[in-house]
Parts: structure tokens; sequence; C-alpha cells
């Protein structure tokens, strides 16, 4: 490589140039422009522009010799490998680096170290805490271990991480902040729609201490947990979290975490998007003003009465893809077999208008008063969804069976099981007399009552129809599946639970660093084009090793295939060279 300047009468240009054959014929290749002299004298720092542009092409030149150089390793037989000395080093971590780096949370750390009084290096701990909550999820202690097998050796000790966790807690809402700006610039958002659902996380302990505190479990563990809110863009990247006690009612978190997005991340104008769980009268009358707007799925079965009645009947329904004035009759297309395959994978739909009372708490007046919110009720049906709720009733009633034939003690057992209600116990005799054994049986009753509502749907919403037809509340609505797939991913691939910190503060810094993850996982599966899962992601990153060779390089020891292919060109640099020397994994640490 060289050095070449071009001159005009106003300016010189440098430029990095080496030469290339194409087709037989030499011809110049620029590999970098550096820019106009003024730029240049900025970039030497103090020394002459000229010596330091040539100087620079010689760097270039010599790296690419290195890069494709043939080394020579001396080893000797005789020679043992020294002790306690580690020759094996994880670089999956570097892509994760290059997300970590892209989204700017080196800064992140470095404004709050200004801002508070404290020795260790808060940016290395975090980058540790996320890196191996990714690759190798384990205790602060193993993750301290493991810090010591990637290429770059952890610069702080055990109690600073605990430490670390405690600042990391209390500036918690500043990271959410920043790492929402930062991300902008990193991967494409939708803010427009926003997911919110909430899940639990259990402790091993038995008595409540902090914000652990006994509750309804997700997992129908008897044991105390906390409470994890999540706040999803439409694009399934991770937005905002909140953590709360274990006994808090989840209907209430929601409003507070989008008021501090409101006030914080510049939000005012979206679609909040939530299950039947979170449908409160306050969070909907919350997400009916101003530019906001609500879609929360609602139980068909504890639909008002009437309303129910009137919009269940078989007939005046429309198909969703049309949307035409054209009504069909459900039971008729069900009783006609050819009918019913005609429609099987098409979707029918009805909807009203209701101006419904709800209770909402009015802050000013301190207490709970009556409000008023127009909502639309979609209510959707598909014989394709009847099937397949039909065929969840029956593995139920099959577990029922398998509860009754096990006796009583199996049916009372400690612990929530959901096909319970499809028992009936039967304690008198046919005179009346008290029986001296219980009978158990299929509650037939129940069952056939769970069957009428097979295949239906319902949704409140208070989108208009012009702007948002069926079709479309249907798509928004259906990606809440990506928001159990986070949980589902810190649950298992990250191992969030059980926790083992006892202190509330480093309870919620261990989410943090799950929702750090969680982001940077998200923003790589689309470096991707979602073509991976996250197992596969995970566990090639975690197997991408290399051997130290003495002082003269990195061996890959992990296998190439198509997903490592994927990774270097989406990332931009490559690992899976025969030898990689010294200077060239110190190039690519840089980069990233």
């Amino acid at each position: 490589m060289r050095l070449q300047i071009t001159k005009s009468a106003n300016a010189e240009c440098f430029f990095i140039v080496k030469s290339i054959r194409i087709n037989g014929r030499n011809t110049n290749q620029v590999v970098e422009r550096l820019g106009n002299l003024e730029q240049v004298r900025i970039k030497a720092g103090g020394k002459d522009p000229y010596q330091w542009a040539k100087e620079y092409a010689a760097k270039l030149t010599q790296e690419e010799k290195e890069q494709t150089r043939t080394v020579l390793v001396p080893l000797n037989q005789a020679s043992q490998i020294p002790k306690g000395e580690s020759q094996r080093f994880n670089g999956g971590y570097l892509f994760l680096q290059k997300i970590y780096s892209e989204l700017k949370i080196k800064d992140i750390c470095k404004a709050i170290s200004r801002r508070r009084e404290f020795e260790y290096d808060l940016n290395s701990i975090l980058s540790r805490l996320v890196y191996c909550r990714i690759i190798n999820p384990l205790s602060k202690m193993a993750t301290l271990e493991f810090s010591q097998k990637l290429l770059e050796a952890p610069n702080f000790e055990l109690h600073q991480i605990y430490r670390a966790l405690d600042t990391i807690a209390e500036e918690s809402d500043y990271i959410q902040e920043r790492l929402y700006i930062n991300s902008k610039a990193v991967v494409e958002r939708n803010t427009d729609v926003l997911y919110y659902d909430c899940t639990n996380y259990f402790f091993e302990i038995e008595q409540e201490k902090g914000s652990r505190k006994y509750g309804v479990s997700k997992e129908n563990r008897p044991l105390p947990i906390v409470e994890m809110g999540l706040l999803m863009d439409g694009k399934g990247i991770p937005l905002a979290f909140c953590i709360h006690d274990g006994n808090v009612n989840e209907q209430t978190t929601l409003k507070p975490l989008e008021e501090r997005i409101l006030s914080d991340f510049g939000l005012s104008k979206f679609i909040v998007c939530t299950d039947a769980g979170l449908s409160s009268g306050s969070n909907k009358f919350f997400n009916s003003r101003k530019e906001r707007n609500f879609i929360t799925a609602t139980s068909v079965k504890k639909l008002p009465a009437e309303r129910k009645e009137r919009l269940l009947r078989p007939s005046g329904w429309r198909l969703v893809d049309t949307e035409g004035e054209q009504e069909y009759n459900l039971d008729e297309i069900g009783g006609d077999e050819a009918s019913r395959h005609t429609f099987y994978d098409r979707t029918f739909y009805k909807e009203e208008w209701f101006i419904d009372s709800v209770d909402v708490y009015d802050e000013e007046l301190g207490k709970t008063v009556k409000r008023d919110i127009s909502q639309r009720l979609i209510i959707t049906f598909s014989f394709k969804y009847e099937d397949y709720m039909q065929s969840i009733r029956d593995r139920r009633i099959e577990r029922a069976e398998k509860l009754i034939a096990q006796g009583d003690k199996a049916i009372k057992r400690k612990g929530k099981n959901d096909v319970r209600e499809y028992i009936q116990e039967l304690s008198c005799t046919d005179s009346g007399e008290v029986a001296e054994h219980h009978i158990y049986a299929l509650n037939e009753e129940v069952i056939s009552a769970d069957a009428r509502y097979d295949g239906f749907y319902a949704v409140y919403t208070s989108l208009d129809q012009i702007e948002y037809p069926i079709s479309q509340i249907n798509k928004i609505n259906h990606g809440r599946w990506e928001i159990e797939e986070c949980f589902r991913i810190m649950k298992s691939e990250f191992r969030a639970r059980p926790v083992y910190l006892q202190k509330d503060n480093r309870i919620k810094a261990h989410f943090m660093t799950c929702f750090i993850a969680l982001l940077i996982l998200r923003i790589l599966e689309n470096k991707l084009d979602h073509k991976y899962t996250y197992p596969q992601i995970i566990d090639c990153l975690s197997d991408m090793d290399f051997t130290k060779l003495k002082e003269t390089g990195y061996i890959p020891s992990y296998t190439r295939t198509d997903l490592t292919d994927a990774l270097h060109e989406a990332f931009g640099f490559r690992t899976d060279f025969e030898i990689l020397t010294i200077g060239a994994m110190g190039s690519i640490r840089n980069f990233v």
C-alpha cells in the first residue's frame, strides 16, 4: 500500500491505495480516504501530516502482510505448558461486544462514573455480566471466573461486582433511557405499537423478604417471587422494564411505566397491546386519551351476558380478509363438510362499539371515580382455531382422567392444576345420605360449557374502523407472542431464575443485566435477518473458542458453519482464518 495525494487549485486530498490485478491488468484500488490536508493534520496530532500519512500507509501494509504470511510456530515436545496459565479463550463475545459498543454503553457508564465516586471500572463489570448472561449464565462468582476465559481479562474483583450492582440498580432508569436513544442508530425501532406483559421469578427461600413476596406464580411454584413488567416495541425489541413486589397486582404496573417513557423517552403517540390479565378499566382509560390507544385481549367467556349472547349468534358473520357486506351463518358452514373445508383457514368477525363506565383512580381527587370510555369489541372465529382449542381440551381431559384414576390424594395434592375444574366430586348416595367414600368423575357440564367458546377470540380496542380495519388489529395483536418469547429467553437461555441475590437493589440490577442481554441478543437476531434461532446463536457464540500459541497468535478451535459465516459477514470482521496473529486479534478487538 502507498500514499497517493491528489492536488487541485484549492485542496489536497490524501488516499491510501494499493495495486491489484483485474482481468490481467494492473489497477489502483482506494483502500481508505484520509481526507483533505486539514483533516489529516488533525489525525496526525501534531506530527507532519505528510510523514504521518506515509507511516500510516506502511502500518497498513505491515498489517496486511501479517494477515497473509505463513506462520511457523516453534513447539518443543519436551517443554511443558505453564501451570495455571489458560491456553483456551472464548471469542464469541466479540460479536456481542460490537453491539455493546454500538449502543454506547461504555459512554453511559462513563457518565454514571462522573456523577459518582467509585474506583472500580463499571463498564468492564457490566459488559462481562452481560456477555456471560448470554454465553454462559452463571452466578456472580462464577461469572468472574468465566471472564478469565475471554480474550480480554477482567480488571475487577468479586466485591466490586456487588458494589457495581448497587450502582446499576440506582441508575436503572437512566440506563434504559440512554439505551433507547442510542439503539435508534443501531436497529430500526417501531414505537407506534408497544407490547406490555408481566411475568415473575421465584427464589429458593421459604420466607418473604423485601420485594420477594408470595404471589400468583406463573410457574405454579409455592415460593416467594418478584414481578417483572416488560415493554417491547413493534419490532420485538425490548424498550423498558420495571420490577415490583411479588404480591403486586400486575394491572397497576403498566401506567407508571408508561408515564416514565412519556417523560424520559419522549414518546407520546402509540398503541399499547396487552393480554386479558392487564385489561383493567383504569389502563384502558389512560390509553384512550391524547394520542394513545389500546388493543387488549379479553375473555369471551367473561363478556357481559347480553353482549355475549348477541354477538355469538351463528348468523351475521363476515370474513376478515374481505370485510365485505356478505354475511355468513357459522352453523350452516360448520354443518357441511365441504363448506367447512373451504373456509377452514379463513377468519370471520363481528364488531360493535360500546360506551362503558369503568373505575378509575383520580389522583387529584384521591379516590376511585367512574369514567366513560368508548371501546370497540371485535370477536373473531375460525374453524382451524376451533379444532386447535378442541385438541387442547382433549389433552386436559386426558390429564383429568389420569388424576381421577390416581384417586383422592392426587386430585387434592397441594399446588395449582388447570384440569381440576373438569373433575367433580360425588359425596352423596342416591338416597341423599352422606357417602363414606368420595367418588370423582368428569364434569361434563363444565366441559360442554367450555366447548361452546371453541374458535372464538375477542379484543377491545379504542382504534377506529377506517384507519384500523380488522385485519390490521389482528396483525398488531398477533405480535404479542414475541413478548412471551422474550420472557422464555430470559428464563431458559439466560437462566434468570431462580435468583440467589438477597438485596432488592441487587435483584433489580440482575434483571437490568438480563434486559441489556436481551436487547443485544434481539439486535443480533436482526443483524442475522432472523434466519437462526436463539439457542443456535447462543450455542455458536459459546463454542467459538481459540487456542493461544505462545506469543504467536490464536488458532480457532470451533467448527466453521453457515452461522459463523453469517456472523462474520454481518459484523465486518473474520476470526475463522487458520491462525490469527496477536496483532490481527488486537485489530479485531479494537474494531469492536
